[in-house]
C-alpha cells in the first residue's frame, strides 16, 4: 500500500521529491535535534493523485487521521477542543522553491468556541486570539474559496481608519473582534455560506487546496519562468502552530546565513514584534534588521546564531530560515538553501571553498551561465553625481530604468508594446508576478531582502529596490519629500545601492565584463565577485573537454571573442562581408548577362573577400576559422519585390530612364522564390552560379598563405552550407581542392574542408556525407526550422505564445535544443558520421551553442566544441566545464 503521510521524525533532506523541499528540511532538523514544532507531511504522490482525479487518495483520510492523532498526543492538545484548542498551519511545500507562488493557512482549528480557549491559553490574552482567528479567516477566505484578497484588506483599513491608527498592531481586542464579524461578512457574501466551524473541514478543504495551488496561474507562470517541470506535485506540512503574535516578546522574523544579494559573510535578515508568519515575507510593516532582536531577546538571538551556523555547516551552502519566537522560545519553522542573486553566487561558492566546505568541483555546479549573464549587464555610470530622491534596501542587484506604473497589468501591457518599466508598489505579492516578469525593475515602499518582491526579484535575477519607506504610493503616482512622479515619469533604481533617481541615469560596463576584457584596474581587480569569477572560470577551463569558439564575422567581433576565451571561430559567415558598400558589386553578379560579366563582378570581390578573411586569421593566430561559403539566396541583396515595382512605376508615370531600374526588377521577378528559405541557397546557389564557391575559396586560401608568409599559423576550415546529399558536397570539394592545391603549394597551410549539417535529410545520412567532410558543424537554427516545419521569423509572433502556455514548449525550441526530436538528429549524425570517419570533428553553431541548457546536451553527445555570440563565449566555456563535471559526478553515482 502506497505510504501518502510522513512524521518529520520520518524524513530527511533528501526526500525532497516526496515530501517537497519544505517538508523535507523540516524532517532534517527535527533530525538534527532543533526545536522545530511538531508535524507531518502529505506527499506530492498524493498531490499528484489528487490532482489526476480532483479526489484525495484512497485511505489517504484515515492516514491523516492517525499522524493527527498522534500529534494530538504530542502536543496534548486536540483539534478542535474549545476548552485548550489545538491549531495547526497548512502550508505548500513543492520539490524546488517557489516563493508566495503556492498556498498557506495559519491557525486551522479555530472557531467561534475555541477562539475563548485559546485567549485562556494565552493567559487571556483576548487580543491574540481574536487577531489569530481573523488572520484564519482570511487567509481560508482567499486560499480555499477565493474571496477576493481586496475586501479583507479594506475592512482592515476601515478598522485602523475607524481607531485612528496606522497599524494592525494597534487594534485592541474589541476592534478585532469587530473585525472578525466584518471578515465573516465578506465571507458569506461572497461563498453563500458561513465560515466552517469543524475543525477537521477546515483542515481537509486547506489541504485540497494547497493540492489545487500548483496549477494556479501565478504558479504556472513561475514554473514556466524558472524552467520547473509541471508533473513534480507539492507536499502539504501540517504543523502545529506556534505563535509570533502574543505581544512584544514574540515575534517572526526570517535570517540568511550570508548576505543574499552580495555574498558578504554576516548576520542578514528581518524581524518583526508581535507579528504572524507570513507578515515579514508578505512585507506589510517594515521590519526590524536581525542584530535588533540581540537588543530585544539576547538569549533567542545567541540560540539562532548557534542555530544558523549549525544549519550552514550541516548544509555547506546560504541557508534561508524562518523561526517565530513564542513568549521568549525559538522555534525553527523552514529552512532552505537560500535563493541569491547572481552576483551572491559566485562570490559564496568561492568562500565556501576558501573555507574548505565544498571543493572546486561542487563550487562550479553551485553557479550557472544564467547568473554569469547577469553580472556581464551593465551598471550605472554615476560619473556625473546623479541625486537620488530615495533609499531604500538594495534587494536584488543591477542598473534599471524605465517608465513608473503601478500595477502588474499595466507593467504587462507597457512592456509588450516595448517600453521599459518599473513597476512601483507599496508591497507586491504572487499576483504580481507577470507585471515582475516583464517590468525592467521592482521598487516597493514597505519590505525589505527578505520579502516577497525580493526574493522573486533575486530568483528571477530581477533588479529591486524595497522598503524605500519615505515613498508615498498612490493609485498613478507617487511622492517623496515633496517631489511627485507620476505614471510614465521615467526613473532609475540601483538593486545593489538601493537608491532610486529621477531620469535615466547612464550605464557603464560591468566589472566582471572588464575582467574578460582585460580592462580593469588594481583596485577592481581585487574585488571579491572578480576574484571568485577568475577562480571558478579558470577551474571549468579546466575540467572542460569541450572547447569554445565563438561566431564572428569582422576583425573586431573576432579579437573581443578572443579576450573573452574563444578558441577559435566555429561560424564566420562570409553574407554579412557583401553588405554596404559591396552591394552594388553583388548586384552586378547578379545582373550579369554573360559569363564575362560573372567572372568581372567576381575579380572585383576576390581581393576584399582575401582582406576580410586575412583580417580575421591575425586575430585568430594559431586557432580554428570555419568560413561558411555564402549561404542566403541572393535576391537577399535586393531591393524588396514591392520596393521595385513600385519605383518602376512611380519613374516611368513621371517620364524618368529606368534601364537599370527595370533590369533590376527583371532580376528579382526572376529569382522571386515562395520559400525562399528552402530555395536557392547555400550550396545550391555554389552550383548553379560558377565561379562563386571558387572565388571565395581561392579568397581564403590566399589569406591563409599571405598570413602564413608573416609568420602566423592560420587554420583555416571552409564550411558548405545546407548539404542534404554527398553528392553536392563532393562536387564543391573537387573543385574547392584543386583552387587550394594551386594557391598553398608549399606554404605549409592546410585547408579543412566540411559540412553544416542544417538539413535532416544531412543528418540522416550522415554516414555517407562524412567520407567528403573532415568536420560537421550542426546549424541547429535551421535544422530545428526544418525539423519541426517553422518559419522562425512567422512563428515565433504568432503562436509560440499558445504554446507555451499550453505546456507543448516547455522553453522556445529556438532558444534551448530539443533534445528528443532535432536533439536526436544530432546525436544519430554524430554517431554514424564518426562510424564512417573516426576522427570526424563535430561542432555547433547555432545560437544553441551559447545556452546553458544545450552545452550540456553538447557535452553528452561527444561534440568537439561549441560555437556562439562574443558574448556568450564567457557563459559556454563556464557551461562546458559545469557539464564536464555534473558527468563525472553521475558516471561516479
Amino acid at each position: 500500500m502506497v505510504k501518502f503521510v510522513y512524521d518529520f521524525s520520518e524524513g530527511n533532506k533528501d526526500l525532497k521529491d516526496l515530501l517537497g523541499g519544505k517538508g523535507a528540511n523540516l524532517a532534517e532538523m527535527t533530525n538534527l535535534g532543533l526545536p522545530v514544532p511538531a508535524g507531518f507531511t502529505i506527499t506530492t504522490e498524493a498531490c499528484r493523485t489528487f490532482l489526476k482525479s480532483s479526489a484525495l487518495p484512497d485511505g489517504l483520510d484515515a492516514e491523516i487521521a492517525s499522524h493527527l492523532a498522534d500529534l494530538e498526543r504530542a502536543m496534548g492538545r486536540k483539534l478542535g477542543d474549545p476548552n485548550d484548542p489545538l491549531l495547526v498551519s497548512v502550508r505548500s511545500g513543492a520539490p524546488f522553491s517557489m516563493p508566495g507562488m503556492m498556498e498557506t493557512v495559519l491557525n486551522v482549528g479555530l472557531n467561534d468556541e475555541s477562539v475563548a480557549g485559546l485567549s485562556r491559553q494565552a493567559g487571556g490574552n483576548d487580543r491574540f486570539a481574536w487577531d489569530s482567528y481573523r488572520r484564519l479567516i482570511q487567509m481560508f477566505g482567499k486560499t480555499v474559496c477565493d474571496v477576493p484578497g481586496d475586501e479583507f484588506e479594506q475592512a482592515l483599513h476601515d478598522a485602523k481608519e475607524s481607531r485612528g491608527v496606522r497599524d494592525d498592531v494597534q487594534l485592541d481586542a474589541e476592534a478585532l473582534q469587530e473585525l472578525v464579524t466584518a471578515y465573516k461578512k465578506v465571507f458569506s457574501k461572497h461563498t453563500g455560506h458561513d465560515f466552517p466551524q469543524d475543525p477537521r473541514e477546515q483542515m481537509s478543504l486547506a489541504i485540497e487546496a494547497v493540492f489545487r495551488s500548483w496549477n494556479a496561474d501565478r504558479a504556472v507562470l513561475y514554473r514556466r519562468q524558472e524552467r520547473i517541470p509541471a508533473d513534480l506535485g507539492t507536499a502539504v506540512n501540517i504543523v502545529a502552530m506556534v505563535f509570533g503574535n502574543l505581544g512584544p516578546d514574540s515575534g517572526t522574523g526570517v535570517a540568511f546565513t550570508r548576505d543574499p544579494a552580495t555574498g558578504e559573510s554576516g548576520i542578514y535578515g528581518d524581524y518583526l514584534q508581535n507579528a504572524q508568519g507570513e507578515d515579514v515575507v508578505a512585507g506589510i510593516r517594515n521590519t526590524l534588521s536581525l542584530h535588533d532582536l540581540e537588543g530585544l531577546d539576547k538569549k533567542s538571538y545567541d540560540e539562532l546564531l548557534q542555530i544558523m551556523a549549525t544549519l550552514e555547516g550541516h548544509y555547506r551552502d546560504l541557508c534561508d530560515i524562518e523561526f517565530t519566537i513564542e513568549r521568549g522560545k525559538l522555534w525553527m519553522l523552514q529552512t532552505r538553501v537560500g535563493k541569491r542573486t547572481a552576483a551572491a553566487a559566485f562570490t559564496i561558492a568561492a568562500q565556501l571553498v576558501d573555507e574548505g566546505m565544498i571543493d572546486l568541483d561542487e563550487a562550479l555546479t553551485r553557479v550557472t551561465g544564467a547568473q554569469l549573464g547577469q553580472l556581464m549587464f551593465p551598471r550605472f555610470d554615476l560619473s556625473s553625481s546623479p541625486t537620488a530622491i530615495t533609499r531604500g534596501v538594495g534587494a536584488s542587484p543591477g542598473a534599471a530604468y524605465g517608465e513608473v506604473v503601478f500595477t502588474a497589468a499595466d507593467a504587462t501591457a507597457k512592456a509588450a508594446s516595448g517600453h521599459n518599466v518599473i513597476l512601483v508598489r507599496r508591497e507586491t505579492n504572487p499576483d504580481d508576478l507577470p507585471g515582475m516578469i516583464a517590468a525592467q525593475g521592482i521598487l516597493t515602499s514597505r519590505g525589505g531582502k527578505t520579502s516577497h518582491a525580493a526574493v522573486v526579484a533575486r530568483g528571477m535575477g530581477k533588479t529591486c529596490v524595497c522598503g524605500a519607506d519615505e515613498l508615498e504610493v498612490g493609485r498613478d503616482q507617487f511622492t517623496v519629500g515633496g517631489q511627485v512622479v507620476h505614471e510614465g515619469d521615467v526613473i532609475s533604481i540601483d538593486g545593489t545601492t538601493g537608491r532610486v533617481y529621477l531620469g535615466e541615469v547612464p550605464v557603464r560596463p560591468s566589472e566582471v565584463v572588464q575582467y574578460f576584457e582585460g580592462d580593469l584596474d588594481p583596485a577592481q581587480a581585487n574585488d571579491p565577485l572578480v576574484a571568485a569569477v577568475h577562480l571558478l572560470m579558470t577551474h571549468a577551463d579546466s575540467r572542460s573537454s569541450l572547447k569554445v569558439r565563438t561566431n564572428a564575422d569582422t576583425g573586431a567581433d573576432a579579437a573581443r571573442a578572443r579576450r573573452f576565451g574563444a578558441q577559435g571561430i566555429g561560424l564566420c559567415r562570409t553574407e554579412h562581408m557583401f553588405l554596404g558598400d559591396r552591394r552594388e558589386l553583388v548586384e552586378r553578379l547578379i545582373l550579369a548577362h554573360n559569363a564575362t560579366e560573372r567572372k568581372e563582378a567576381l575579380d572585383a570581390l576576390q581581393p576584399l573577400q582575401r582582406t576580410d578573411f586575412l583580417e580575421i586569421f591575425r586575430e585568430m593566430n594559431g586557432l580554428p576559422v570555419t568560413v561558411r561559403l555564402i549561404d542566403p539566396p541572393l535576391h537577399e541583396f535586393l531591393p524588396s519585390l514591392e520596393e521595385l515595382a513600385v519605383q518602376v512605376a512611380v519613374a516611368r508615370e513621371r517620364g524618368e530612364e529606368v534601364e537599370r531600374e527595370q533590369k533590376m526588377l527583371t532580376a528579382v521577378r526572376r529569382m522571386h522564390e515562395s520559400n525562399p528559405m528552402l530555395g536557392l541557397r547555400g550550396v545550391r546557389l555554389g552550383l548553379v552560379i560558377p565561379g562563386l564557391f571558387a572565388m571565395q575559396v581561392r579568397a581564403i586560401a590566399e589569406a591563409a598563405v599571405a598570413l602564413a608568409a608573416e609568420g602566423g599559423h592560420p587554420r583555416p576550415e571552409i564550411m558548405v552550407p545546407l548539404v542534404g546529399a554527398v553528392q553536392e558536397l563532393e562536387t564543391v570539394r573537387a573543385e574547392a581542392e584543386k583552387i587550394i592545391a594551386d594557391v598553398v603549394r608549399d606554404s605549409g597551410v592546410e585547408v579543412l574542408i566540411g559540412t553544416m549539417i542544417e538539413v535532416p535529410r544531412a543528418a540522416l545520412t550522415a554516414g555517407q556525407i562524412a567520407e567528403a567532410a573532415e568536420f560537421f558543424s550542426f546549424g541547429t537554427n535551421d535544422l530545428t526550422q526544418m525539423g519541426w516545419g517553422f518559419s522562425r521569423d512567422d512563428v515565433e509572433g504568432a503562436f509560440f505564445w499558445r504554446y507555451l502556455e499550453l505546456g507543448i514548449f516547455g522553453i522556445s525550441p529556438f532558444e534551448s535544443i530539443d533534445r528528443d526530436g532535432v536533439g536526436r538528429l544530432v546525436r544519430i549524425a554524430s554517431e554514424e558520421g564518426r562510424q564512417a570517419r573516426p576522427g570526424l570533428k563535430l561542432g555547433v553553431c547555432g545560437e544553441h551553442g551559447g545556452d546553458p541548457d544545450s552545452v550540456h546536451f553538447f557535452h553528452e553527445v561527444g561534440l568537439d566544441y561549441v560555437s556562439c555570440s562574443p558574448f556568450r563565449v564567457p557563459i559556454a566555456r563556464l557551461e562546458a566545464g559545469r557539464a564536464a563535471v555534473e558527468s563525472a559526478g553521475s558516471d561516479h553515482r
